[in-house]
């Protein structure tokens, strides 16, 4: 089985082929984004992203598209957050499927019950032994509404 950057290769190649001009652009643009983090992350010899390396690209490029959304609705541009929402499209077919929000809400309880007498103050521990059990599997912003509601 190829490599997630190989798959991501291999589909522009084939959106090239097909002349799927949004996909193409999209695909190229994270290619762009594990180059640039190879880049930064070379000390002499070239590196290469591991699938969770490159997983960690997808959600913050993900991340920027669902933060430019909320920017262009606010700001009445409809048109350019329905190109962001078509863009988020095609980077979800390399994410891996996100937890319901009940799977969430077990894992959120089960760290809470870990760290007897947490409070609101405890937020950021909370949301330090959640994050690497859910990464890249639920919305950071989510997690934090369920770790808030945990605590209060």
């Amino acid at each position: 089985m190829p490599s997630l950057k190989e798959q991501i290769d291999n589909d522009l190649k084939q959106a090239m082929r097909n002349k799927e001009a949004e996909t193409l652009s999209v695909l190229r643009m994270l290619l762009s984004a594990v180059k640039d983090r190879e880049i930064s992350l070379r000390s002499g010899e070239d590196v290469s992203l591991s699938d969770e390396q490159v997983l960690e690209v997808l959600s913050s490029e993900a991340k920027k598209r669902k933060d430019s959304i909320s920017a262009y609705e606010r700001g009445g541009r409809a048109d350019l957050a329905e190109k962001e929402k078509n863009e988020i499209k095609i980077l979800e077919k390399y994410l891996p499927e996100q937890m319901s929000d009940e799977e969430l809400k077990n894992i959120v309880k089960e760290v809470v019950e870990t760290h007897s007498g947490a409070s609101l103050r405890d937020f950021g521990k909370i949301m330090g032994a959640v994050m690497p059990r859910v990464k890249g599997k639920a919305d950071g912003n989510k997690v934090g509404e369920a770790v808030k509601k945990a605590l209060s």
